[in-house]
């Protein structure tokens, strides 16, 4: 009986070999459904994980339809095979050079087909103008794969960097995928080229580490202006002695923060002076104490400064051509509401703590009236309340000098400083223009630094 099955199988090897030498294709075979093996419903179970629910599915070489049967939910099948495998079938022969025509799919799967194929560069170039994710399998030639390729039925014999040139002169740039079993990949080819920039390091010299509702803030903001290859390493500026050696393609000094006297170091201005290119993002305070030279000299380092205040470019930007008025780029974070509790609303300590940053801005906007010694919890309110008030910040060192960032922020929006300790009406109308323009400067920001980077 053995004998008998051994020579039945050398029978059905040699007669594969001949059709496969003729360069037909092997209508016997395939109209048998005795011929379609059970353990290929493996692979079509693996295939079907690259399938998102709800999608058509184009299966080209269909056979039992094993794929239909792995996919998840809400996908519809359109099956395609040489012989018909149901009333659904789309009828083709891949080697007499048909190609189902007019077929809109999410998704096409092409499982154990291309090996049979003789014009396999042909097929996948017809594959790629479909203009779709493909799920590919194919038996390449390998060690652990079989070795009688033609015994299969076989026509071709591809390496797998031989079958990664030959997808890649069809179109497909972006493949991935993953051995299933010795010698058999399985592939996923996008449609579209894949334009992947390479990683950009990127210092950002800043506070962020700190826990006050700005800095943290600034740190988000930042992450939606850098271009998306950008790799991030945060330094602080209270421990530049941590910086890593080398140099970055970019740093970035400053989340809109302030600079003051105490920060504008030698060791500062040797770190900026490191990097290949550099960007300042900060305002100004407590300007009496600052040496103007030194922020000049540091200034001059950089390829532009974007100031967070006007008064920062007038004092200490005129005759540079790298300054220019960003704005309080933390606006970008505050939507324009409308205050919802008929109540005051006296900003913290929790301006200080690691507070979640969504909550804190909906508590911010969520008054009618709001009174801030901070400026961005401030800033957030403008955006919703009826009415606002503040008192200055006051030096750390002791003495009685204003930070000078309140009376930035309020010319900037409304063209007139505001006093302090009184609650004064919302220019609704100021805060909406202001907000437009910080938009667009941050527009031209992020495509300077989208240029800086490649």
């Amino acid at each position: 009986m053995m004998l008998e099955i051994d020579a039945a199988r050398e029978r059905e090897a040699t007669r594969r070999r001949a059709v496969a030498e003729s360069g037909r294709t092997d209508t016997v075979r395939w109209t048998d459904g005795d011929q379609l093996d059970p353990a290929w419903d493996r692979r079509a179970v693996l295939a079907a994980e690259h399938v998102p629910r709800g999608a058509v599915v184009l299966d080209l070489g269909c056979g039992a339809m094993a794929l239909e049967r792995a996919l998840p939910q809400g996908c519809r099948y359109i099956p395609c095979d040489l012989t018909p495998r149901d009333e659904r079938t789309l009828v083709c022969d891949f080697n007499a050079g048909e190609f189902p025509a007019g077929v809109s799919a999410d998704v096409v799967a092409v499982l154990g087909v291309l090996e049979y194929l003789n014009d396999a560069p042909g097929f996948l170039k017809r594959l790629h103008a479909l203009n779709r994710p493909v799920v590919l399998s194919y038996c390449t030639v390998a060690e652990r794969g079989p070795a009688d390729r033609r015994a299969l039925g076989w026509v071709n014999d591809y390496a797998t960097d031989q079958l990664i040139a030959l997808l890649n002169a069809a179109g497909f740039a972006r493949i991935t995928g993953r051995e299933i079993s010795p010698g058999q990949l399985l592939l996923r080819l996008a449609p579209q080229p894949a334009v992947v920039a390479p990683e950009r390091d990127v210092w950002v010299v800043s506070y962020s580490s700190l826990p006050n509702f700005g800095d943290r803030l600034g740190a988000q903001v930042l992450a939606q202006v850098l271009p998306d290859h950008a790799r991030v390493t945060h330094i602080d500026l209270g421990a530049l002695e941590a910086a890593p050696a080398g140099k970055p393609d970019l740093l970035i000094l400053g989340l809109c923060n302030s600079l003051f006297q105490p920060v504008l170091t030698d060791e500062l201005l040797s770190l900026v002076g490191r990097a290949d290119r550099a960007v300042g993002v900060f305002g100004t305070q407590y300007r009496q104490s600052l040496d103007a030279d030194r922020l000049g000299a540091l200034i001059d380092r950089l390829d532009s400064w974007w100031a967070r205040a006007e008064e920062d470019v007038l004092l200490y930007g005129r005759g540079r051509a790298n300054a220019r008025h960003l704005g309080d780029w933390l606006i970008e974070a505050f939507p324009l509401a409308r205050w919802t509790r008929d109540e005051t609303l006296q900003v913290g300590q929790e301006a200080l703590a690691d507070a979640p940053l969504d909550r804190l801005i909906a508590r911010y906007q969520a008054s009618r009236r709001v009174a801030s010694p901070r400026l961005h919890p401030l800033l957030c309110a403008m955006t919703s309340a009826e009415e606002v008030a503040y008192v200055e910040q006051i030096g750390s060192d002791g003495g009685d000098a204003p930070s000078g960032k309140f009376r930035g922020l309020f010319l900037d929006i409304f063209g007139r400083d505001l006093p302090q300790r009184q609650f004064v009406p919302v220019e609704r109308d100021a805060v909406r223009m202001y907000k437009a323009k910080v938009r667009r400067n941050v527009e031209a920001l992020r495509a300077e630094l989208a240029g800086m980077l490649g």
